[in-house]
């Protein structure tokens, strides 16, 4: 049976054309992927997807273009490209948050500091005025735009944006008191 024919068989749902066809140009596809990707597994997963894709959209096969063979080869070696490229990312990200993630004593130190500076930063803010302060929490912690602040306060802009300037300056100067301010700037 041709190619062609062999793959009107295979979209009647006929079995024994998939089977045929399995028969006839497995070995080459598993021989690709093997050296493609390097693993008997994941050569064999890409040939059994490459087959089941021919099961399941037989039309996708055009014997104007060529050979079922390297109609197959070519669905292989871009599915094994793809397996290469996202294995090969993957390691990279592994990789990179490895290298990223904290060790427990940094974690412990920077718990440690992160407090201590939460700490300095919430008796810096009780120094300031209402005014300020409030313009800075909404801001700041509160996630919102100068112009929010505005209408949330029912002030001007240019009211909450100089509230904030000068809590902000201040701020700055009692936490650098504290020995605080210096190390972020």
């Amino acid at each position: 049976m041709a190619d062609g024919d062999l793959v009107e068989a295979i979209a009647g749902t006929r079995q024994d054309a998939l089977a045929e066809a399995y028969r006839r140009h497995s070995g080459a596809a598993f021989g690709l992927a093997r050296r493609l990707v390097g693993d008997p597994a994941s050569a064999e997963e890409i040939v059994q997807e490459v087959f089941l894709r021919l099961w399941n959209e037989p039309g996708r096969f055009d014997a104007g273009r060529g050979s079922l063979r390297s109609f197959l080869l070519a669905q292989v070696h871009g599915r094994s490209v793809d397996l290469v490229r996202s294995e090969s990312a993957r390691r990279r990200r592994e990789e990179r948050d490895a290298r990223l993630a904290p060790r427990s004593e940094d974690s412990v130190e920077r718990e440690v500091w992160g407090s201590a500076l939460a700490e300095h930063v919430r008796s810096a803010l009780e120094t300031l005025n209402h005014g300020e302060r409030t313009a800075i929490e909404l801001a700041y912690f509160g996630g919102h735009t100068y112009r929010e602040v505005a209408v949330l306060l029912g002030e001007p802009e240019g009211t909450v944006k100089s509230r904030i300037r000068s809590g902000l300056g201040r701020l700055r100067d009692t936490l650098a008191e504290a020995g605080v301010g210096s190390s972020w700037s």
